[in-house]
């Protein structure tokens, strides 16, 4: 059996906003040191995610807990994910479930797989090639030198905004962004069955 890649461990730091687009962020950073992950992911992922730390639950059941459901009952448990790899600005992540002994894989998004983790206390990892291509080294501040160092798309944002971008965004805000998102979206969806009902109207009438 091959070795595979050299991993650490990361813990959750939070969910926030990028900067300029609102876009929700999920920050991860290494365990052992100030090295910060940032991964774009969407608005229903980063909602499950804030939901399961802020102890919320909703009345039925969601994607990522209907999954962790199905996993328990067939005797598996998810013991760990793991951010594997960036490939032209995507990042890939993988599930490691456990079932009678064997240890099996299951590719993911790193949002799906963060999501599930916070429901199953499982541990988070990334590789070392992700790190040290993407993560972003938060230093202490230095006369001579710079608040951060980065080697990530964020390079052009000065200290002083990096480190608001770093506060975990407040439930309210979040909640407030994503029901505009999500009416906005519903919007979307409520003009697509108003057409599809002309449609149907002008096919009956034909």
């Amino acid at each position: 059996m091959g070795v595979g890649p050299a991993m650490r461990e990361m813990t959750l730091y939070g969910v926030s906003f990028e900067p300029i687009g609102k876009q929700p962020i999920v920050l991860l950073k290494t365990a052992d040191d100030d090295k910060f992950l940032p991964i774009w992911i969407g608005h229903a992922e980063a909602a499950a995610i804030l939901m399961k730390l802020q102890g919320a639950s909703a009345p039925r059941p969601m994607t990522h807990d209907l999954f962790t459901d199905v996993i328990s009952e067939l005797q598996g448990e998810i013991v760990r994910v793991t951010v594997t790899e960036l490939k032209e600005n995507t990042f890939y992540a993988q599930i490691t479930i456990v079932q009678d002994g064997r240890e099996l894989e299951v590719d993911s998004r790193p949002s799906d797989a963060i999501a599930l983790a916070v429901r199953c206390d499982a541990q988070i990892f990334a590789t070392d090639d992700v790190i040290d291509e993407s993560a972003i080294d938060f230093q202490a501040d230095d006369e001579d030198q710079p608040g951060f160092v980065t080697a990530s798309s964020l390079a052009d944002l000065d200290p002083g905004e990096f480190r608001k971008f770093l506060e975990t965004v407040t439930v309210e805000e979040f909640a407030s962004s994503l029901s505009e998102h999500l009416a906005a979206e519903e919007d979307v969806e409520l003009e697509g069955d108003e057409l599809n009902e002309a449609d149907e109207e002008d096919e009956e009438s034909a």
